[in-house]
């Protein structure tokens, strides 16, 4: 089964993730923090993660290349409203080849589950 994690700070963020997937066949787990999500990857690696940018502590980019550095083929899709606020971290991130890709907030349920159709459904459908 496709695995999917959320790291936000807001926890109506991830309950909202929670919501949208409860009816596809995927485990879904949520992260509050960059670095624990970053834990939770290593420990059991994920399919698809989506990923705040603004966050208290270790910020949406760091937690990127932190990600990128357990497991440079995850699917990060990072969700946010402060894609401006972070665009030089970003833009240095895809420099050094790391990949991700961007979605603005708000995000709705049918979008999240769009995106996780498309990119997880293989031979394993979500």
């Amino acid at each position: 089964m496709k695995r999917i994690l959320v790291i936000d700070d807001e926890l109506g963020v991830r309950k909202s993730f929670v919501l949208a997937l409860e009816d596809m066949a995927c485990i879904v787990d949520t992260a509050e923090s960059g670095k624990k999500g970053i834990e939770m990857e290593k420990a059991d690696p994920y399919h698809l993660i989506f990923l705040d940018l603004r966050m208290p502590g270790m910020n949406g980019v760091e937690t990127l290349r932190a990600l990128k550095k357990v497991d440079k083929t995850v699917l990060v899709y990072i969700v946010t409203a402060f894609h401006k606020e972070f665009f030089t971290g970003l833009k240095e991130a895809m420099a050094d080849g790391i990949d991700f890709e961007l979605l603005k907030k708000p995000i709705g349920l049918d979008q999240i589950q769009m995106v996780v159709k498309s990119v997880l459904e293989g031979p394993v459908a979500c």
